[in-house]
This record gives structure tokens, sequence and C-alpha cells, in this order.
């Protein structure tokens, strides 16, 4: 026999179960790493959902009580618009944080408590009836975290014959 050496038949090459074996399981790692990347995101996701909700429920009853307010008539210190047209002071947050009001001590989770802002309205096409622009605006569990919502308040008519008009719109862009 020579140097060579010969292969006998049905015997299997040395040393290939190790390298599979390392393939299989580096497949493995990156595929349980994709995983936990997912879970890790879709976590924030709902983390942040739940905040904006928070936000939005904390505006959504500070809205519903400084309107039943307005329409009670319990917010007599304001008086009719001189100009005509959508009130604008709720576009500046520095402005809206003077002369908001805090219906509610405090809410649940929120950094802060939930603030509204009632403004008259002088609507042009309707000079006998009382409208107010009514802004709230609430917190989740961070300072940035805020939705504004609004309500269009007409109120036509006195005593029983009170007619109450409500629209109702969520402001999209945060004011500056």
């Amino acid at each position: 026999m020579s140097g060579r050496l010969h292969r006998r038949r049905g015997a299997r090459p040395r040393g290939v179960a190790l390298p599979v074996v390392l393939m299989i399981v580096s497949m493995m790692l990156v595929t349980s790493a994709a995983w936990f990347e997912s879970a890790l995101l879709e976590a924030r996701n709902a983390n942040a959902v739940a905040d904006h909700l928070q936000a939005f429920h904390a505006a959504d009853a500070a809205l519903v009580l400084c309107s039943r307010a307005a329409v009670e008539g319990s917010l007599s210190s304001w008086s009719p618009a001189a100009q005509p047209g959508e009130p604008q002071a709720w576009r500046s947050e520095s402005a809206f944080t003077r002369a908001a009001l805090t219906p509610l001590a405090a809410w649940p989770g929120s950094t802060r408590a939930p603030q509204c802002l009632v403004e008259a309205w002088r609507v042009a096409s309707r000079p006998l009836v009382r409208a107010y622009l009514v802004t709230a605006r609430g917190f989740g569990a961070t300072e940035e975290t805020q939705s504004w919502l609004q309500d269009e308040l007409v109120l036509d008519g006195v005593g029983d014959a009170l007619r109450v008009e409500h629209h109702w719109r969520r402001v999209v862009a945060r004011p500056f």
C-alpha cells in the first residue's frame, strides 16, 4: 500500500457534524433574537397606545365637565366675544396654560390634572345665540403625551327652551 489513504465504501467523512450543529444553533439564536426584539417593540407600542388613551380619556373628562359648566351658566365670568370668528387663545400653549381651568384635581396615572379653556364665541351668522369654544388637554404618564379635544357649543334660547348644539373635534396638531 502506498502513502495514499483509501476510503472504504460506506464510510462517512469525519468532522461534518460539528459545523452543521453549529450552523443550526446559530440560526436558532438569530431567530430567538429577532423574536425577542419583536416582542420588545410590541410591548413599547402597547404602552404608547395605553398612554395616549389615558391622555385622551383625561381630556374627554375635562371637556365634558367644562362644557356642562358652560351650558349650566356657572362660567359667568366669560363675556361675549367682541370679534366674530373662532377664538384663538387656545392655539398658544402659554395663553392656554395661563387661562385654563382644572375641573379635576387629578387623573389616575397622569403626570398632571386635565385642563380646559372656555372661550366665548360670537357666531356671525347667528347673532342671537351664545357660543363657546371649549378646549381640553389631557396628559398621559409623561408630560409629552398629551391629547387635545374641542367642543364647539352653541346655546340657543333660554330656560326650558334652551337648545344645545355640540360639535366635537379632536385637535390633531398640538398648539405651540
